[in-house]
């Protein structure tokens, strides 16, 4: 089995999102969970950030979702976290919440275990929210938490970029 290439180091994907980004006259919300914040930090971390960087959320607990997203339990019902739809959903909320022209979402298990909802550590669903929408699920197999919330937070901005490169500018 081969394995797929590997992706470029969190800043370098987030120079290349934020550069699309501003070059673009867009703007991007994030909600995240098992990432912890990582990828509104490394999108914030460039110079410009105010440009396209709109607001992030860590929803890591239903409390989280209900204070920073304004979800209700109407808004969960028939829906766990850790999947495609929930990442979808969360990736809308935070669009729409800060009428940004994007939403990232994503939600999983970092590590060492797996998470309330039986997936395993290395599980995470992703997603992004606009003019467009992707999700992707990923499982790396690993128990690191660490090394699994930046894989993570890497995919989300690789399938952001992904996305963002299959649209017309504004």
């Amino acid at each position: 089995m081969s394995q797929p290439p590997a992706l470029p180091a969190l800043n370098v994907l987030a120079e290349r999102v934020g550069a699309l980004l501003r070059r673009r006259g867009e703007t991007v919300a994030v909600a995240e969970s098992s990432t912890g914040g990582l990828v509104s930090a490394a999108l914030l971390a460039l110079p410009g950030a105010s440009a396209y960087f709109v607001g992030g959320a860590v929803v890591y607990t239903l409390q989280a979702r209900k204070a920073l997203l304004g979800l209700t339990e109407a808004d969960l019902a028939g829906m766990r976290p850790s999947t495609e739809a929930y990442a979808a959903l969360i990736a809308r909320q935070a669009c729409g919440s800060h009428g940004a022209t994007w939403g990232l979402g994503e939600s999983g298990a970092a590590g060492p275990t797996g998470n309330r909802y039986g997936d395993a550590a290395g599980h995470v669903c992703l997603a992004v929210a606009g003019r467009a929408s992707a999700c992707l699920s990923v499982e790396t197999g690993d128990t690191n938490r660490a090394a699994n919330m930046d894989v993570f937070a890497r995919h989300l901005l690789n399938l952001f970029e992904a996305t963002l490169l299959t649209q017309p500018s504004t």
